[in-house]
């Protein structure tokens, strides 16, 4: 795994967190879980990307086809 990865997604929690607290202090709760169900899916991409690389990589490693 690289660290890129890890960053982007810290990165990604840190704005998504901010946002959140931002639109609930604005009363405004429904945007805030939009929010943070928007960054839950964004990284859960990432995340699905990655394990299909690595999926990928043991079928070259023991020639499954």
């Amino acid at each position: 795994m690289e660290i890129e990865l890890v960053f982007r997604i810290a990165a990604i929690g840190i704005i998504v967190a901010i946002l959140n607290q931002l639109l609930k202090k604005a009363d405004r709760e429904e945007q805030a879980m939009m929010t943070t169900l928007a960054g839950l899916i964004v990284v859960l991409f990432m995340i699905i990307q990655e394990i299909g690389d690595l999926f990928e990589s043991i079928k070259d490693i023991f020639g499954i086809y």
